[in-house]
């Protein structure tokens, strides 16, 4: 039988076994804490957000890890503080077996957040030139 896709994140997470599950909310309350505007969704079948309409961040559980996608700008900017995971283009890994630095992610999605404000503010300056 063919796994159905979720259609929101609670599907998504409900997917997972308990301890999965709670990093998973954790995760997510904390994107919603740094960024209580950011819609909710599923898009390339993990949970997705976005601000002023431009996606924000993704997140997704693996057997070893949890993936955090935050765009390569997101990285860019906390390549420092990301440097002790493993990391693949626009997207870092934390492991299940250790604690997920929330507070960074939060630093991260904040940062990702302004980006967005100003991409909107951008693009209503160059509709008024």
């Amino acid at each position: 039988m063919a796994k159905t896709k979720p259609q929101n994140i609670d599907e998504y997470i409900a997917e997972f076994p308990p301890e999965v599950q709670h990093i998973l909310n954790q995760v997510r309350a904390t994107i919603l804490k740094a960024a209580p505007e950011a819609a909710e969704g599923i898009s390339y079948g993990m949970p997705a957000f976005k601000t002023n309409g431009k996606p924000l961040v993704y997140f997704a559980a693996f057997a070893n890890h949890i993936g955090f996608y935050a765009t390569p700008t997101g990285h860019a900017a906390f390549a420092k503080e990301l440097s002790a995971f493993k990391q693949g283009k626009g997207s870092v890994q934390f492991p299940i077996n250790q604690p997920v630095p929330l507070e960074l992610m939060s630093k991260i999605v904040k940062f990702r957040a302004k980006e967005n404000a100003q991409l909107k503010i951008d693009k209503k300056k160059q509709k008024i030139h």
